[in-house]
């Protein structure tokens, strides 16, 4: 196996240019920035675009079910519906941003309520191994942040995603930009 993965050619980096990775990534961080200064409004835009992606997908999937003849029609019912029900989901998220947002989060909330129960409840089963404590921790920081966001609704639920997507576009950001100055480097 180890064998297999020393054969493996990675493309040379000669192609690259590292001025683009590097405005790239400045861009990145410029938006990074931008969304972190208002992570409401970063929460309620991202909202809209899910939802028209929703639509966008809904009316895909309603096309899909009435384009095959052979199905039966129960079958092409039950797609068609499933696709109505993505437009109308789509349609909700649109006209109630902050609503589909605080559900979402709701959601997450209770994901990781239930993942940090389960794992420290997986650790206490397993006292005999060493890492037992470690993994117990882990489970009860993820209980306790589950916990946090549930009783911070519905005010978490307005900031929580555009926060993620400000840390996403920062993190993105930054390591573009690394890897063009080490592409930079590398040329020297």
């Amino acid at each position: 196996m180890s064998d297999s993965f020393n054969t493996i050619r990675f493309p040379s980096p000669q192609g690259l240019k590292p001025g683009w990775f590097i405005g790239f990534g400045a861009f990145l961080i410029i938006l990074g920035i931008l969304a972190a200064l208002d992570t409401v409004a970063t929460t309620l835009t991202s909202m809209v675009i899910l939802g028209v992606l929703m639509i966008i997908g809904g009316v895909a999937q309603v096309m899909q079910s009435f384009a095959h003849r052979g199905l039966p029609v129960p079958n092409q019912w039950l797609s068609g519906l499933i696709g109505g029900l993505y437009i109308f989901g789509g349609l909700l998220l649109i006209e109630e941003p902050a609503t589909g947002s605080i559900f979402l989060t709701a959601i997450l909330a209770g994901c990781l309520i239930f993942a940090g129960l389960a794992r420290t409840f997986w650790a206490g089963g397993h006292r005999n191994n060493r890492s037992w404590l470690a993994l117990a921790i882990s489970g009860l920081v993820t209980l306790i942040i589950g916990i946090m966001l549930y009783m911070t609704l519905p005010w978490s639920g307005l900031w929580l995603i555009g926060m993620f997507i400000a840390v996403e576009l920062l993190m993105a950001g930054v390591a573009t930009v690394l890897f063009g100055l080490s592409l930079r480097n590398d040329d020297v």
